[in-house]
């Protein structure tokens, strides 16, 4: 079915609703009309890494940690089989009669905020902190979410619109100040290519950008979204945001108000109840029954395209046995090995998986579900830990495993017991031949909106870019006992581990939040069963790095694009138990469009590998404020040991253009030329890996 065939088939639906039913239809818990025979629709479903909070589906690597693939098209294939168990769970649903939340096709991911600060505790949420590996993931994971067929397999939601990415304390009633030529070169890039990709819906920000609140923005949502790039799907209120445009923001004085500034901005639908009144709106002439019947025709459009209306409904035969079966297990944990990224290796792994070694797995993350989960997630028949990894894929080494530390409050013991037992963990590493310390954070540390304000987090963001002191003093205490030490770190961005564990580690794995499967992927990763191949979706700050204030969301100093000084760990930087090689960069063609660049990489190691190949485009003379560098190409090579490919990449003009003072896009008045190789061109990723990229100039 085309756009157009399905609103023409909302227009005739609508058209015989009375205006007081249409405005019931602009709530996210949209009752039913019997009298037409539409059934209530909850709009409101979660689907960032795998089906969430409702029953049991496939939890996949958290979006960070699917960002280190930088695999478009595994991003694509998790994406098909998130929307797979949504159609699987739909049709159940729907035969039971269970319309509540959670239960539609409507998904409001992915999340393509820019992660411009390591502090934001949502971060974990993002594809990181590049425009271009947020566009191009981004919409390879909503081509997945909504299929090719005749109908939308499910809807998929670019959020949040634009420039939210902390802080979550204030985010209710936050201005972000942002210049036009920061917007168009970072916060929007990803929303624009999402809407070129067809993208079904967008959802605004709590916050205000520059004065206006973002779910009743003039300019973003009408000029820029609207017109500029001619969105025609849906808009969606975040939960709440409606509300805030009153009570917060103070932007009106009334809920009336508020409902009509938001509808007068397109914003089609309210998660949230303020849209209850614009029955008041309308009734004082703040909103016309025209723009009513608008939005509502707009959602009707996207409920056709589903097929919710069809004598059979598409997609019907896929069966409730899908559900975090065996073949998306096993694709889970195939992604979850192409996750973490290595940051360190003193040539001490990987280990012999037939050891009988003694193995200790200490600290807060060793048994932690949560730490697999990350946050908007589901829930998976099985889960695998880090200390289950180990004892799987070690099986005949003698494992012990201790906690060690709570996450981040001390207390070395408590009447209850199992609280901060530092003495026990460190006992643990004291006996053992090898220590795997499993370190980091969950979604009660950093997440969206936590509420808990203390000495490490603000609701939800980190105020230190080191581990919490708790856990700190378990990693040296264990350092100083063991000499072995491989860190394991679970958490949804950069920490720095201290120079005394960072040092002494033989290895560090920064293992983000990976999933049901992840403890396995790690395991099999310290195993060498799987070869690392991830790369760093965010820049790896120390902790004493000079970042400017998070409430600054100019980006100047900010992210491996305007960064001042040094990274401890770049930006695109991630080892491996192999190495590669590139020869033989060149310009293949190029027209005013595009540019095809042509590699060839040879795995020169013994061992099989993944390779994670970038190209970045650096401006030279240019009297505009340009990025340091700009990643503009990614491709996923598997190499066998000593094989070569040629590897072309396609290079869109678009990332090439200098972004000038009134956000317009222009060819840059000095030079450029691409880099091509495993990482960034900078001086920290060559010293790191031994190599620099290969240079092309155009």
């Amino acid at each position: 079915m085309t756009k157009a065939e399905a609103m023409a088939k909302a227009k005739a639906l609508v058209a015989k609703m009375t205006v007081e039913e249409k405005m019931t239809q602009l709530l996210y818990n949209s009752p039913a009309i019997e009298r037409l025979g539409i059934n209530a629709y909850n709009w409101w479903n979660e689907g960032a890494h795998g089906v969430a909070r409702a029953g049991t589906a496939t939890v996949f690597p958290h979006t960070i940690a699917m960002a280190a693939t930088f695999d478009p098209e595994l991003i694509n294939t998790i994406a098909d089989v998130v929307s797979t168990e949504a159609r699987a769970k739909y049709n159940k649903h729907v035969e039971f009669g269970d319309f509540d939340i959670f239960k539609g096709l409507t998904f409001w991911a992915p999340n393509i905020n820019i992660f411009r600060d390591p502090r934001w505790g949502r971060g974990q949420e993002t594809f990181g902190e590049d425009p271009f590996l947020s566009s191009t993931l981004g919409s390879a994971f909503i081509r997945g979410i909504q299929g090719d067929g005749e109908f939308l397999k499910a809807a998929a939601c670019s959020k949040h619109f634009a420039g939210h990415s902390g802080p979550e304390k204030t985010r209710h009633g936050f201005d972000a100040k942002i210049s036009l030529k920061d917007l168009y070169e970072t916060y929007l890039p990803a929303f624009e290519k999402t809407v070129e990709a067809g993208v079904s819906g967008v959802m605004g920000a709590y916050n205000r950008t520059n004065g206006e609140p973002c779910c009743a923005h003039s300019y973003l949502l009408v000029e820029v979204l609207r017109k500029k790039w001619g969105f025609d799907g849906y808009i969606v209120s975040d939960c709440g945001a409606l509300g805030d445009i009153y009570k917060f923001h103070k932007f009106t004085e009334t809920k009336a108000e508020a409902a009509a500034v938001a509808l007068n901005s397109t914003c089609d639908l309210n998660c949230g109840e303020t849209y209850e009144a614009l029955v008041d709106a309308y009734e004082q002439d703040l909103v016309t029954e025209e723009q009513i019947t608008e939005s509502c025709e707009r959602l009707y459009m996207i409920r056709h395209l589903l097929g919710e209306f069809e004598e059979t409904r598409p997609y019907s035969d896929i069966g409730y046995e899908v559900l975090d079966c065996k073949a998306h297990r096993e694709l889970n944990l195939r992604a979850a090995e192409q996750c973490p990224v290595l940051l360190k290796n003193s040539g001490f792994l990987p280990l012999d998986k037939n050891t009988t070694k003694r193995i200790a797995v200490v600290g807060p993350n060793a048994q932690s579900v949560t730490a697999l989960e990350g946050n908007y997630n589901g829930y998976a028949s099985e889960y695998v830990t880090v200390a289950d990894g180990i004892r799987r894929v070690f099986s005949d080494a003698a494992i012990s495993v201790e906690r060690g530390s709570n996450y981040c409050f001390e207390a070395l013991n408590h009447w209850s017991g199992f609280n901060n037992m530092l003495s026990d963990g460190v006992a643990a590493a004291s006996e053992a031949d090898i220590t795997v310390l499993a370190l980091g954070l969950d979604c009660s540390i950093e997440g969206e909106d936590t509420g808990f304000d203390d000495a490490y987090t603000a609701c939800g963001d980190k105020k230190s870019f080191y581990l919490p002191e708790t856990q700190q003093k378990l990693a040296e205490a264990v350092c100083d006992v063991c000499e072995n030490v491989v860190v394991v770190l679970l958490c949804g961005s950069a920490i720095d581990l201290g120079d005394k564990v960072t040092n002494h580690a033989k290895a560090i794995i920064h293992g983000w939040y990976p999933g049901a499967m992840g403890g396995l992927a790690i395991a099999n990763i310290i195993a060498g069963v799987a070869s690392p191949c991830g790369k760093l979706p965010v820049t790896m700050f120390r902790g004493d790095h000079d970042i400017p204030d998070f409430e600054d969301y100019n980006m100047k100093g900010r992210t491996y694009r305007f960064i001042e000084g040094e990274a401890q760990y770049p930006f695109g930087f991630g080892l491996s138990y192999t190495e590669f090689g590139y020869e033989n960069a060149k310009i293949i063609s190029a027209d005013e469009n595009k540019i095809k660049l042509s590699v060839e990489i040879t795995n020169k190691g013994s061992l099989d590998g993944i390779e994670k190949a970038q190209v970045y485009a650096k401006y030279t003379d240019s009297r505009t404020v340009t990025p340091n560098f700009q990643l503009c190409g990614i491709k996923s090579v598997k190499l066998a040991a000593g094989e070569k490919a040629e590897v072309e990449f396609e290079i869109d003009r678009y990332w090439l253009k200098a972004v000038i003072d009134d956000g317009s896009r222009v060819d840059p008045d000095g030079n450029i030329a691409l880099f091509v190789g495993g990482h960034q061109p900078d001086s920290v990723s060559d010293r790191l890996t031994g190599y620099s990229c290969l240079k092309v100039e155009l």
